[in-house]
């Protein structure tokens, strides 16, 4: 089998899996379960053969014509595009997707709705493969709109709840909000180089003898990045994400860790030169990435809900990634799309477990948890794994690939001559050192957040917690295919990391090697927040009696964090409440002024047949009485009028 054949075979088969679920899954439920999992693990199979096969060497290239409307219209194909970077994408969604659809197994076991679920798992699955291996912006398209859609359903799965219901709707508008300016961007785009082909859009923009040059780059890049923002919640498009935590926990780590998220950064690494043809849209991506970093770290410090915590999280990590494209580091964000794909994956699926033990449905607020440590150890270690990846701390993969992103930001903030290496614009200095300062910052949040959801989460320093979850509300055991996904993804989450060797060979790029000062910088950075966590939630039993050091280390700070710094409200006053009054508007002039016309259009002859029916009584002394007055009336007209002239 060559590696075109086998690499469209990897987003075919969950798609088919989908397809067999929604047909069948009523009629025949044993067989749900083997087409959730065995389709998407065949897919993984398949994914890591064609990286291997792939090797990092040139990219292999296929195409069928879907569409050719045309001079001067670009034709629309069906085409593939495998290169390294490609393929370790596709490997990580194939993997975290069959641990997700694995794990969903356990954890939605006896759920009544679990094969439509397994379905949209399987169809979102399908469509992030899809935009990973296709080379047309319009196929790259389809599978960007079908992940939404499949958000908006696997976000409210519990649909009985009013926070499900909300989550999904404001996921599915906002993501769209964003969605609407990228399709105009993608248009622009092919127009100005007359292809939707992303290989020959990225050829023409960087080869030596090019001949095309973007007319608007500034305004095609920012048009993207606006999809960009609303699919990888960035700021300020990033609010749906936290509230999308009301769906099942499986959901979450799929979403956060392998599909919809990652999908804005790969767009955004996969056509760099674009944004690289604007130094003004590079210093736009380093701001947005700044206040998405320190903002989400800001607001992950104080919340209480485990999962909420982890979205903040995913938020940061995401903008890491933003800030080493801000400086034109392809490499770099790819290498902690990677690892955080892992840990990020471990985490959610850990605080599954804690879920699932403590008996609190979908959501687990840590100031009740007690006793998990004893009572999930599993959960304890591997939650412990992926929040020292997170937090950065060596040997954990997080380190390497973090040191990767801040290194790359500090080459562009100390060389002024640094260029960029997939376009045709130097990378601002201002750029570098945006990103270079909010980076350093977000790693001592980053560590400090994490320090304090494993210390208020696993550790109860004298048995001070009172508001407990009672021991008989748990469910009675935790499904050992749980356990075993949290330890197969413990493995890349503490290991990948070593990767950052032979990893620059399969991208294309240069090393990622972090340089001594930049790793002692940041790990010294998060050492610190790790440190004055510990001191804060010390203090904070001794003297107030409390378990969270949220107070002490936020102070006045922490009610704007806690609500997202009220985002939320100054949308609802920009926009939500104006639309709601234009709505009621409409609806009143719909009601007072159309309805009325209508009705009294409709009624009209009936009003005239009424007149007319009883002026015709039959009695015709009325007849002529009614002839006498009316020539006295027109008389007396006449007389009045000569009377007048």
């Amino acid at each position: 089998m060559n590696t075109a054949t086998a690499a469209s075979l990897v987003p075919l088969l969950p798609f088919a899996a989908a397809a067999l679920i929604l047909l069948t899954g009523r009629r025949a439920p044993g067989f749900v379960r083997p087409l959730a999992v065995l389709p998407t693990l065949t897919a993984a199979g398949f994914a890591v053969y064609v990286a291997y096969e792939q090797g990092g060497e040139e990219p292999v290239r296929a195409a069928t014509t879907l569409a050719d409307p045309g001079s001067p219209a670009p034709t629309i194909e069906l085409a593939l595009h495998l290169d390294g970077f490609a393929v370790l994408v596709a490997v990580l969604v194939a993997v975290v997707a069959s641990c997700v659809q694995l794990y969903s197994t356990g954890y939605l076991r006896g759920d009544t709705r679990y094969p439509s679920y397994a379905a949209l798992v399987s169809l979102f699955t399908a469509a992030m493969l899809l935009v990973v291996y296709t080379d047309d912006l319009i196929v790259l398209l389809v599978g960007w709109e079908v992940m939404g859609i499949c958000s908006y359903f696997l976000v409210g799965h519990y649909w009985e709840t009013a926070a499900a219901r909300a989550a999904s709707l404001k996921a599915f508008l906002v993501t769209k909000l964003g969605d609407v300016p990228f399709l105009v961007g993608i248009i622009a785009l092919a127009a100005e180089v007359d292809s939707f082909r992303i290989s020959t859009i990225v050829s023409r923009l960087t080869s030596s003898l090019a001949d095309v040059q973007l007319d608007h780059p500034t305004l095609i890049a920012l048009l993207l990045l606006a999809g960009v923002a609303g699919k990888s919640a960035q700021v300020p498009l990033h609010t749906w994400l936290p509230d999308a935590m009301a769906g099942p926990t499986p959901v979450s780590a799929l979403i956060h860790a392998a599909t919809m998220v990652a999908a804005g950064v790969y767009v955004v690494a996969r056509l760099l030169p674009v944004f690289t043809a604007s130094a003004a849209a590079l210093v736009v991506l380093a701001l947005m990435a700044a206040a998405t970093m320190l903002l989400s770290a800001l607001a992950a410090l104080v919340q209480d809900d485990v999962k909420r915590v982890l979205a903040y999280s995913t938020i940061g990590q995401l903008g890491f990634m933003a800030g080493a494209l801000a400086v034109a580091d392809r490499e770099a964000a790819v290498f902690h799309l990677l690892t955080h794909g892992a840990f990020k994956a471990l985490l959610f699926l850990a605080a599954g477990v804690l879920i699932h033990t403590a008996g609190t449905g979908s959501l687990a607020a840590m100031s009740r948890l007690r006793n998990l440590k004893q009572r999930a150890p599993d959960a304890f270690w591997t939650m412990t794994i992926g929040l020292l990846a997170l937090a950065a701390i060596p040997p954990f993969s997080g380190f390497f690939s973090k040191e990767a992103v801040i290194a790359a930001a500090e080459h562009a903030a100390l060389d002024d001559a640094a260029a960029g290496g997939h376009g045709a614009a130097a990378v601002p200095v201002a750029a570098g050192w945006i990103v270079l300062v909010a980076g350093l910052a977000t790693a001592l949040l980053t560590a400090a957040y994490a320090a304090r959801l494993w210390l208020v989460a696993f550790h109860d320093p004298v048995g001070a917690r009172t508001e407990t979850v009672p021991l008989a509300s748990a469910h009675t055991a935790t499904s050992p295919v749980m356990t075993a996904v949290l330890w197969v993804l413990a493995i890349p989450s503490l290991l990948l990391g070593l990767a950052y060797g032979p990893l620059p060979d399969w991208l294309d790029g240069g090393s990622l090697d972090p340089t001594l000062a930049t790793a002692a910088t940041a790990t010294g950075a998060a050492l610190l927040g790790g440190a004055v966590t510990w001191i804060a939630w010390r203090r904070a039993y001794e003297s107030d009696g409390l378990v969270d050091p949220a107070p002490a280390l936020l102070g006045r700070l922490r009610p704007h964090a806690e609500a997202g710094f009220h985002l939320d409200a100054a949308y609802a006053a920009a926009f939500v409440r104006p639309t709601q009054a234009a709505a009621r508007l409409v609806r009143f002039l719909d009601r007072a002024v159309i309805d009325t016309y209508v009705r009294a259009t409709a009624a009209a002859p009936g009003w005239l047949g009424t007149l007319t029916r009883r002026a015709q009584t039959g009695n015709v002394q009325t007849y002529l009485s009614v002839l006498v007055a009316g020539s006295l009336v027109l008389g007396l007209a006449a007389v009045l009028v000569a009377a007048g002239e």
